[in-house]
């Protein structure tokens, strides 16, 4: 899960990226213009912005010159246009934008930057590898005894015994054969979907993947049994 800021003055793009990237299990802040851009990004850090270039007060190019200059430009940043020339683009990602998306914008480009974009986000924000300092005499000898070491294994505190991983509790599932069919095919569909969308965290993108769907088939079949991935998400974070 990201926190994503979408930036575009148009309402329609700005509902409809929200819901999309919202049903992918991230949280969306959304501003209509640069000036509320501005106040969000010194609110808080997102760890990608969607950047329209085109906008009646400042245009995205402008502010993304002004985030380079003012030391501002650390997060992944994807330009938006409709109508953007090459020329535009070129000088974009030549001040540090990562990718252009050109309007309108296909669902799966749209996922791809996003995915990519956050890689490259959490490939900069990773620390360095720890420094692994040398073991201490009392660890060389129990490790050279031949029996020493099992002993002292044995006997070692809870808190130094590794992690075991918690398996997710199964989800009963009861379907009757007294069911009419149309039902009885419904509900098993319903628990099937639920039960991916819980293990993948709500993630549009991973459970078209494991059931095989195109994502489009996948928004339309959810709506149609009701299954809403934006809940199933939540409580399996």
């Amino acid at each position: 899960m990201a926190n994503i800021l979408v930036v575009d003055d148009e309402m329609g793009i700005r509902e409809l990226l929200s819901e999309i990237l919202s049903d992918e299990g991230h949280v969306v802040e959304t501003a209509e213009n640069a000036q509320q851009a501005r106040e969000m990004r010194v609110a808080g850090l997102p760890d990608l912005v969607l950047l329209d270039i085109w906008m009646p007060d400042t245009d995205g190019v402008t502010l993304l010159k002004e985030w380079q200059r003012d030391g501002l430009l650390t997060m992944p940043v994807i330009m938006m246009s409709g109508h953007a020339t090459i020329d535009t683009a070129v000088e974009a990602t030549r001040i540090g934008a990562l990718n252009f998306l050109e309007k309108p914008i296909a669902l799966q480009k749209l996922l791809k930057a996003v995915q990519h974009g956050l890689s490259r986000g959490q490939e900069a924000a990773r620390p360095a590898p720890p420094h692994f300092a040398r073991p201490t005499a009392a660890a060389e000898a129990a490790a050279a005894a031949p029996h020493g070491g099992a002993a002292m294994a044995a006997n070692a505190p809870a808190a130094l015994a590794p992690a075991t991983m918690l398996q997710p509790e199964a989800q009963p599932f009861s379907l009757s054969f007294d069911l009419p069919l149309r039902e009885a095919r419904d509900a098993f569909e319903r628990a099937y979907f639920e039960h991916h969308l819980g293990r993948e965290g709500g993630s549009m993108t991973r459970v078209a993947e494991k059931t095989g769907l195109e994502r489009t088939h996948l928004y339309r079949k959810l709506k149609q049994l009701g299954v809403e991935p934006s809940k199933l998400g939540k409580k399996h974070v």
